[in-house]
């Protein structure tokens, strides 16, 4: 076997993931929400998966991501964390679970570690967020930033347009990036933001820069499953690639599954006892 074979086999921890980027060796990382789906995107050898508060439009069918609950990301952490065996798993600590005193966001990241298993948690924001940071790292509980455009904020941005534009929040976001590199955040997620800029915060800080919508000159990509699948198709944001356009075969096996049905052709003697 080759030694990329081998390395494809090795569970992905936070320190793989740091030698990934001092190696130049792209990171892939997608979202998941159930068992099912997680298994699928393990087994398919995808570095990072990500239990998102994303669950709130492409599952719960809310607008936004600002109305999810600690308890429904404990319960879809789980369900992901049991159909996974290689892959880094990343839980999503939802608004207002980390942003209003430090031990209680010390607190839910560790509910997050120790009910639903993961193996680290993903927060928004920068140097507000710094000192939650500082107390999970020190308390053994891997942290992902996640700077840019962050959906939790969406009501203060107004819009899901990109971020850092003008050179004021560009300095910001290269700023938040070192600090949370300081407060000991194990890698960032890059949102929405223009190539060269994500560019230069991937140059800036040791650890793994993963972009979504920020261009190809970081450390690696993550999209959000459901998009990239072709399941959720109430909009495709121009980041997103579809691989597949699954809601389309869906929809058809649906139907002909009800044809069947209505016309007596399911179940046949053969499917029956």
């Amino acid at each position: 076997m080759s030694n990329d074979a081998d390395l494809r086999d090795k569970k992905v921890t936070t320190q793989r993931l740091r030698e990934m980027k001092a190696a130049g060796e792209k990171i892939a990382a997608l979202t998941a929400y159930d068992c099912t789906m997680a298994g699928l995107i393990d087994a398919a050898g995808v570095d990072v998966i990500l239990v998102g508060d994303s669950v709130a439009t492409v599952v719960q069918g809310l607008d936004t991501t600002v109305t999810v609950t600690m308890d429904h990301m404990l319960y879809h952490a789980g369900l992901v964390r049991r159909g996974v065996e290689r892959a880094l798993v990343v839980g999503d600590l939802p608004f207002m679970s980390y942003q209003v005193r430090a031990d209680e966001a010390l607190r839910n990241a560790g509910r997050m570690v120790k009910e639903a298993g993961v193996e680290a948690v993903k927060l928004e924001g920068g140097e507000p967020v710094c000192e939650a940071v500082q107390r999970m790292v020190r308390a053994g509980i891997p942290v992902m930033g996640h700077l840019g455009l962050t959906p939790q904020s969406i009501h203060s941005f107004g819009t899901y347009k990109v971020r850092a534009r003008d050179e004021e929040e560009a300095e910001g976001v290269k700023r938040d990036a070192l600090l949370l590199e300081e407060a000991g955040a194990f890698a960032i997620v890059l949102e929405k933001v223009p190539s060269d800029l994500a560019r230069e915060v991937a140059e800036s800080v040791q650890v793994p820069v993963i972009g979504i919508g920020a261009g190809p000159d970081v450390d690696g990509q993550i999209l959000v499953s459901h998009d990239m699948l072709g399941l959720y198709t109430r909009f495709q944001p121009r980041f997103v690639r579809r691989y597949a356009s699954i809601a389309d075969d869906m929809r058809a096996a649906f139907g002909r599954y009800a044809e069947d049905v209505r016309g007596a052709a399911f179940p046949t003697p053969d499917e029956s006892y």
